[in-house]
């Protein structure tokens, strides 16, 4: 669990391809957010309850807000339908990913729109490449640093699999480049959609790299 001044987060890696699932929860309001319901809802269930006891003391019980899908691949939705249904939460994705997820999407995400919850708030980021609606979604932690949730556009090491498609590895790394390297600073850290996390200082170095390789 990671403790910044509002907001605790806690994760679990689930199903067979080890995907994350992060849970943001206001120590204040409740409010929760879930990024991927990726699968094993009854490891999701248990992450949502570890979260609810991060509450300050005169905080109301919490509640799922939103379920946030950062791209529609299929290993990120596995659990989808069934949290849902279980918290009642309005669901969310990128506008372009919508039409391949396979439960209904409440809220069409954009580039630059930012979700209000009680006690924090979340700048949508689009990355475009991995899918063409993928998402990052920005935290902005008031005493310390920020946190980007990067869904499978960025990992330790590089930017998410394009297929060796040379049009969408450059959308992707450009859009990486500009909308997450040149607008946040070296100690944000990074939470990917599978794997370990890392810093945008560890991985600044080796940008003209990636970009050299194609992918």
């Amino acid at each position: 669990m990671l403790d910044t001044q509002n907001v605790s987060i806690r994760s679990a890696s689930v199903g067979s391809m080890d995907n994350n699932v992060y849970v943001l929860t206001a120590k204040n309001s409740g409010d929760q957010v879930l990024i991927d319901a990726a699968d094993d809802f009854g490891r999701i269930r248990e992450v949502l309850d570890a979260g609810a006891a991060d509450l300050d003391g005169g905080a109301s019980q919490a509640s799922v807000r939103m379920i946030i899908t950062t791209h529609s691949h299929w290993d990120h939705v596995r659990a989808l339908a069934e949290a849902a249904e279980a918290t009642g939460a309005r669901t969310a994705a990128g506008s372009e990913d919508i039409a391949d997820i396979p439960v209904p999407t409440d809220l069409p995400l954009h580039h630059g729109d930012v979700l209000d919850f009680g006690g924090f708030d979340l700048e949508v980021i689009s990355l475009r490449g991995h899918t063409p609606g993928s998402v990052a979604l920005l935290y902005r932690d008031p005493a310390g640093p920020a946190h980007v949730f990067t869904g499978d556009s960025l990992f330790p090491g590089g930017v998410g699999n394009t297929q060796k498609d040379p049009e969408r590895f450059s959308s992707l790394i450009n859009d990486v480049i500009e909308r997450i390297f040149e607008y946040l600073p070296d100690d944000t850290i990074v939470h990917p959609g599978h794997g370990a996390g890392t810093t945008l200082g560890a991985e600044r170095p080796h940008l003209a790299e990636w970009k050299e390789r194609g992918w």
